[in-house]
């Protein structure tokens, strides 16, 4: 008796041993398949419309892509502002993502949260406005400073080289600064003033309403260069609301369809200045490369700044843009 529950005793830890290391192997066995996932981090602004919209919905759209083809999951997210965006970040950094797709709402302030990436050891790819620091992997971009220097030069063209103009940049980050940088630069033989230079935000409500304010300000204005779309929209409805005739141009940037046919009709707004913000789609394809180890070939990529005026703007014009 004593033998037959030595045998019993034995059998019962074999067995709980036995389940121990099945369960423990089954486990394992979950965590590796689970690491076998691959995955993006997606970081972008908040926009429903404009050429932010464009570039979110073309980021979505490559996502799902790269999803259906190479099995590659995704995340992603959208902030109003930098403090959402730095505790989104941490959020994808926490999920360990393997690479982080992020267009920084300011430069300067996100600068810090794209050293957080690098320091945790994670690919970055940076889209259109670029940090303060090297941490980006690989920067895609359009030609900011280009766009600036072709409205410096458009408008030393067309005011034959002097006159008194406004600039409505955007808000604190390297496009703002690379634009305005080179639409300085391309005047600087001329005698063009700009009499006044404030930021709209890249927003169109608030554009309206600076304009309003440098319209009662300055009596004599001759063009206005904003360095967004959206932006000269705004714009061109304060002038038109004040009633101002001496204004003989405005000019935008980024191909918004709005912007388009107001050239198309001969419209305030004379040309605008662009890069598609479908090349997000080449930030989401190298993000999905470097996620499945492969080294991305260059480490910038720039996109050409492109002047469209009336006499082009039927090749750009698509009249079920979204954007």
């Amino acid at each position: 008796m004593k033998d037959l529950k030595k045998w019993l005793v034995s059998m019962l830890a074999f067995v709980t041993i036995f389940g121990l290391v099945a369960c423990s192997s089954d486990t394992g066995s979950s965590d590796s398949k689970e690491d076998d996932t691959l995955k993006i981090g997606i970081s972008l602004p908040s926009a429903t419309h404009g050429w932010m919209g464009a570039l979110i919905d073309s980021a979505e759209k490559q996502a799902k892509a790269l999803k259906e083809s190479d099995d590659i999951e995704y995340v992603m997210t959208n902030a109003a502002d930098p403090n959402k965006q730095a505790n989104d970040v941490d959020d994808l950094i926490a999920q360990d993502v393997d690479v982080i797709v992020m267009l920084p709402i300011e430069s300067a302030a996100l600068s810090p949260v794209g050293q957080k990436i690098k320091d945790a050891g994670i690919p970055l790819v940076i889209v259109d406005r670029e940090l303060e620091n090297d941490a980006a992997t690989v920067v895609v971009k359009g030609d900011n400073e280009g766009i600036g220097v072709n409205a410096g030069k458009y408008f030393v063209e067309k005011l034959e080289g002097k006159g008194k103009v406004v600039e409505i940049t955007g808000p604190p980050s390297s496009v703002t600064e690379q634009r305005g940088a080179g639409f300085k630069e391309a005047m600087e033989s001329s005698d063009i003033e700009v009499i006044a230079s404030q930021s709209g935000d890249f927003s169109t409500e608030k554009s309206l309403e600076v304009m309003q304010n440098i319209l009662q300000a300055n009596p004599q204005i001759d063009a206005v260069f904003t360095q967004d779309d959206g932006m000269a929209l705004g714009v061109i409805q304060a002038i038109k609301e004040a009633g101002r005739t001496d204004i003989q141009f405005v000019t935008g940037a980024g191909g918004g369809k709005a912007v388009f046919e107001d050239i198309q009709a001969d419209g305030l707004i004379s040309a605008t200045f662009l890069y598609s913000p479908t090349m997000v789609e080449d930030a989401v394809k190298i993000a999905g490369d470097i996620a499945k180890g492969t080294d991305p070939a260059e480490s910038m990529v720039v996109k050409e700044a492109t002047q469209v005026t009336n006499d082009n703007v039927d090749e750009f014009y698509d009249p079920d843009s979204k954007f």
